[in-house]
């Protein structure tokens, strides 16, 4: 079966990564840029850090800093009015998943019209989106390199998935030195979120030997480096090397695909406002378990992760035991009832949205909407 693959034109790696804009920006024709943020980084000077580039290389800019986490269809929408006002030809998000998701939708939106709630799902923009540079501030998402981008829509209490190469950024830069003050609890969730994105690529129905190879090298690459980091955030070394392994697993499924995990956590933290690396690393030990009963495709591929992280053994229990404690041992809930604001009463909802995201087509096992209330039912007692 032929396939694609989705890749960003220019990356950049590296401390001080961002002065590398300077020369490739002056090779376009671009005049206005939009840096699109949030409060922390806009008082924090990483906008101002960025900026001072785009001024050496030629182009003037202002700030939107009003990014929100699960930034959702208002913020998106107050962005793009602001970006049409200021007739910006290049937008610029700075930070996390919530910055650069935030700067593909108003990319999407501007170049192809509508509205953002018109792109939910997957190759629904005619048009490839304005520029994107995206200057990555944590080491998880991926979403820098990556299809895929998520907005919440408040009136449904959910998270709308996209899935859209038109959405990929143009030039793409992890600057550690951007990632060195993230706290232990950002770091630990981030990079669970990266290791989530291999493991599920690796399971994903789209999987083939050119994302396996990238989420293999990527999830043996976050169990080594990640508690270094977690445990020192200046340790500089564990901090390069989750910024490939993040954007290494980005890559693995932004062509291969998701899963279960994904659609479940999109529905978990839309409904609740909750951290999406953090959904993603409670639920995934429970839905690898889940997928190990009900595919033996599934179980046929779990051995290569279980030789990737080293583990003793290649039994799925093994592996849902240790996918447990790495997450335990860095301060991640066990548990959905340690998670503010979740309730057993919304598992029929969250299911319902669950087997409707656009990630859920890519597990190998198509459940139902009785199997993931189980599911959810499972990761919240602990079973």
């Amino acid at each position: 079966m032929p396939s694609r693959v989705n890749s960003v034109r220019t990356s950049f790696f590296g401390k001080g990564a961002v002065s590398l804009l300077i020369p490739e920006l002056r090779k376009v024709d671009l005049h206005r840029a939009l840096i699109v943020t949030d409060g922390f980084l806009y008082k924090s000077g990483a906008a101002d850090y960025v900026g001072k580039a785009l001024t050496e290389a030629g182009l003037s800019y202002a700030v939107y800093y009003q990014v929100q986490p699960n930034p959702t269809v208002d913020v998106v929408n107050d962005c793009i009015t602001a970006a049409r006002m200021l007739q910006i030809d290049l937008l610029v998000a700075v930070g996390g998943g919530s910055a650069i998701d935030t700067a593909k939708a108003v990319s999407i939106v501007m170049a192809n019209g509508g509205k953002v709630e018109d792109y939910e799902g997957v190759n629904k923009s005619a048009r490839q989106g304005i520029p994107i540079v995206a200057v990555n501030t944590t080491a998880g998402t991926g979403s820098e390199c990556t299809s895929f981008y998520i907005v919440t829509d408040p009136h449904r209490h959910s998270k709308m998935a996209m899935v859209d190469p038109n959405c990929m950024v143009t030039i793409a830069v992890n600057d550690i030195e951007l990632m060195m003050s993230m706290p232990p609890k950002l770091t630990a969730s981030t990079g669970l979120d990266a290791l989530t994105h291999a493991i599920e690529a690796l399971l994903a129905k789209n999987a083939t030997p050119m994302t396996d190879r990238d989420a293999l090298w990527a999830m043996e690459t976050v169990w080594k480096w990640l508690p270094r980091a977690v445990r020192n955030g200046q340790d500089e070394e564990a901090r390069t090397q989750m910024a490939y392994a993040e954007y290494s697993a980005g890559m693995a499924f932004s062509n291969a695909g998701l899963g279960m995990v994904h659609a479940m956590a999109h529905a978990l933290g839309g409904h609740s406002n909750l951290p999406h690396g953090v959904c993603n690393a409670t639920l995934l030990p429970y839905v690898v378990e889940f997928n190990a009963e009900h595919s033996a495709e599934a179980r046929e591929r779990m051995p290569r992760i279980s030789r990737a992280l080293s583990l003793p053994d290649e039994r799925p229990y093994t592996l849902v035991r240790e996918l447990r404690t790495m997450s335990m041992e860095l301060g991640i809930p066990r548990t959905l009832k340690e998670m503010n604001g979740v309730q057993p009463a919304d598992f029929g909802v969250l299911a319902e949205l669950a087997v409707k995201d656009a990630c859920m087509a890519d597990n190998l096992y198509t459940p139902t909407k009785e199997e993931v209330v189980t599911v959810y039912e499972n990761a919240w007692s602990g079973k």
